[in-house]
């Protein structure tokens, strides 16, 4: 049997507070994890797109994700929560999780788990994200996806008018993201790493929506789609054109933006 492509995260440290003793109550102590992810595909037939791969970013927020949780008595439900949170990415096929307190004895004191996706009941996090398009008058809290609401203009004549507008909304994203001081996410991997660290991020289109012909190279378009792939709800729009029509189960209102 061939040996499936795994990725890994080593000698993780980060200080939190855990343990069922009471000497561990109301201090913190320092945790190393370990993570090893067989992948489901092998990386062979990623053709270099980051999209393709389960980012190592998902390793990093699991970790983070299961401590910001609760307060943990046990390594044993703090490694389960972080196999839990790794395997709800179809992308992953089995994990091995290490947790190890590094400051209750003189080695480090631990717990290795193996789990694989099929055999483990998962339930994937829906993390709220807000979808704006236009230049808001000021940030919203939370994780946040940012759209311009039009291209730079003029567009190349000539070609693929579709292409040359989503790459003009490419090159708007960096200036609004240069004016708002926020970074640029490209890809899918990119925004869930925004999503879930709850930051806000300038989306340039062209890398995904060009792989979705159906969809226009227009800003209300663009947004909609991005919001069924995100399973966002609402869409507010920080400019004075009118609101148009959503899609039936997604809301539109209006934020209050520069120059609206």
């Amino acid at each position: 049997m061939t040996q499936p492509d795994r990725i890994h995260l080593r000698d993780h440290v980060v200080t939190a507070e855990i343990g069922a003793f009471q000497s561990e109550r109301g201090r913190e102590q320092r945790l190393r994890f370990t993570l090893t992810v067989d992948l489901r595909d092998p990386v062979g037939g990623a053709d270099d797109h980051v999209d393709h791969i389960l980012s190592y970013d998902v390793l990093v927020q699991a970790v983070d994700a299961a401590l910001a949780d609760q307060r943990y008595n046990l390594v044993e439900t703090l490694a389960e929560r972080i196999a839990a949170e790794v395997l709800s990415d179809p992308r992953a096929a089995r994990i091995t999780v290490t947790v190890e307190k590094l400051d209750r004895g003189p080695g480090a004191l631990g717990i290795t788990i193996s789990r694989d996706a099929g055999r483990m009941p998962v339930t994937a996090q829906h993390l709220p994200v807000r979808i704006v398009v236009g230049q808001p008058a000021t940030l919203p809290p939370g994780a946040v996806v940012i759209l311009p609401d039009a291209p730079v203009l003029p567009l190349p004549g000539g070609g693929d008018a579709r292409r040359l507008a989503l790459l003009g909304f490419d090159q708007a994203a960096w200036i609004l993201a240069r004016t708002l001081g926020i970074d640029v996410a490209e890809t899918r991997t990119e925004l869930d790493a925004a999503i879930r660290s709850g930051q806000a991020v300038v989306w340039a289109p062209v890398r995904l929506a060009v792989e979705a012909p159906a969809v226009a190279a227009e800003a209300p378009s663009l947004a909609f789609w991005l919001a069924a792939r995100l399973l966002a709800t609402r869409v507010d729009f920080a400019t004075a054109a009118p609101l148009p029509a959503a899609p039936e189960g997604l809301a539109v209102g209006r934020v209050a933006g520069v120059g609206a």
